[in-house]
């Protein structure tokens, strides 16, 4: 971009994460939002700003009615060119170097067992790939 030219923006995925309120366990959300942005910066502040939106205006006590924003802002840089989403297009990327095999890492990191999520059906036989050991 030379000086003079008017800024692009592009699409920017940013992933925030909450403490939610009230209950007994600890419960925390990971979210990610679309952004279109000249820059990584402006998605993650943008992504920031509704991250505190999110968060709601306290009760008359001055407790949280909504998920409480732990200041973590994770940016990616999608590479779309076009000025919409489509299906499959990726969102979000985070690579992590880790010395766990692989189900071990999926047990740390993603199926811990304490997630709020709906089991799918097993896939059938026949469609079945090799088990990730």
């Amino acid at each position: 971009m030379t000086q003079g030219d008017p800024l692009v923006s592009a699409w920017y995925s940013v992933r925030t994460v909450y403490l939610l309120p009230r209950s007994k366990k600890k419960l925390y959300e990971e979210r990610i939002t679309v952004w279109r942005a000249t820059s990584m910066a402006e998605a993650i502040e943008l992504a920031e700003v509704e991250a505190r939106d999110y968060e709601g205006e306290p009760d008359v006590d001055g407790r949280a009615t909504g998920p409480k924003y732990l200041g973590l802002a994770q940016g990616y840089a999608m590479f779309n060119e076009s000025d919409s989403l489509s299906s499959a297009d990726e969102i979000f990327s985070l690579v992590r170097s880790s010395t766990l095999k692989p189900q071990a890492y999926l047990d740390a990191f993603f199926d811990t067992g304490s997630e709020r999520q709906t089991k799918s059906k097993p896939r059938s036989k026949k469609n079945k790939e090799k088990k990730v050991k």
